[in-house]
């Protein structure tokens, strides 16, 4: 693998390694605040005002178009558990998942090209 490839990887685990425990810190705090048991409550905090509800929506429609992107890329790229990407992103967090799925996609991709090593028969 070129030290490009290596670096884009890296960078796609970095962020889902920071992802985990930054989505995760806020659900857990929330989640031990009194009367905030339900997903209901999530979402209706999630749009308690104009600010957050613009942080949603845009997080919402950018995680749709995500995991359309994981299905239609993954299928194309022969993508192992495609579907476990898609069940893990709104249990887990999809800035989790995705760059997962994008560190999988880049590694099928680099595995199949031909190395700088590689000799060519005549």
């Amino acid at each position: 693998m070129k030290i490009e490839d290596k670096l884009i990887c890296a960078t796609y685990a970095s962020i889902a390694i920071v992802a985990l425990p930054a989505t995760w810190i806020n659900n857990i705090a929330f989640m031990s605040q009194p009367n905030n048991a339900s997903m209901t409550d999530f979402v209706r905090a999630a749009y308690a005002n104009a600010a957050a509800a613009s942080l949603s929506n845009d997080l919402f429609l950018l995680a749709a178009a995500a995991c359309i992107f994981m299905v239609v890329e993954g299928r194309r790229v022969g993508v192992r558990y495609v579907w476990l990407y898609l069940l893990l992103s709104p249990l887990i967090a999809i800035s989790v998942t995705f760059p997962l799925f994008l560190l999988a996609r880049h590694l099928k991709i680099s595995a199949e090209q031909p190395s700088a090593t590689a000799t060519t028969t005549v």
